[in-house]
């Protein structure tokens, strides 16, 4: 997968796994992680999928309705990707905290979903359910933290609540901050996603 590789000052620290939104790049959110963890490693991945141009982690059938076969084969290939890059950067692969927006904060939901251990926390921007009947792996003690708009056009509240729930439920520790400017990624909410990681990370 295409990506960056930025190493960090402090190999104990957690390694930032960045998932930008559709039509994003690699680059979108390095801002974040210089926010959130200065000495954390970097590790900055674009979606293999394409959408009228624009890259994205998966395929969707419209807006909010994810193709879910695609949805399964793609976290896959992610999992794997974070099997080969720690191997090849030498850093260790249970120590990953995802950071993704949108289109890759579903992704990186989609990988607490499916695989245990994948994650040791992630921080979701405007995450959606990503997948429905399914059984979560223990996530027992992972930090998760969710930002959410109240008038989020494309993830309403309830769909917030739900996920929340269903993480809760499998045993991660989430932490749900909401504000009121729709389905956009704000300072303010970057500075209670940096503020929660420096709680649950220290």
């Amino acid at each position: 997968m295409k990506h960056i590789f930025v190493k960090g000052t402090d190999s104990g620290a957690p390694v930032l796994l960045l998932l930008h939104g559709t039509g994003g790049t690699e680059r979108d959110l390095l801002p974040l992680a210089e926010r959130l963890s200065p000495a954390s490693s970097v590790l900055s991945v674009r979606g293999n999928v394409l959408e009228n141009g624009m890259p994205r982690f998966f395929r969707r059938l419209a807006e909010g309705v994810f193709d879910l076969e695609d949805l399964v084969f793609r976290t896959k290939e992610l999992h794997e990707f974070l099997d080969s890059a720690a191997e090849e950067y030498g850093f260790d692969r249970r120590n990953i905290v995802a950071v993704g927006y949108s289109n890759g904060a579903n992704i990186a939901g989609s990988l607490l979903f499916h695989y245990r251990d994948s994650l040791r926390g992630a921080i979701l921007h405007h995450p959606m359910v990503p997948i429905r009947g399914v059984q979560l792996p223990d996530l027992g003690g992972v930090p998760v933290f969710i930002g959410a708009g109240s008038n989020d056009p494309i993830c309403s509240p309830q769909e917030t609540e739900e996920l929340k729930e269903l993480l809760s439920s499998a045993g991660a520790n989430v932490t749900t901050h909401w504000e009121r400017f729709g389905h956009q990624l704000t300072g303010s909410e970057v500075a209670a996603a940096a503020g929660w990681y420096q709680e649950a990370f220290k």
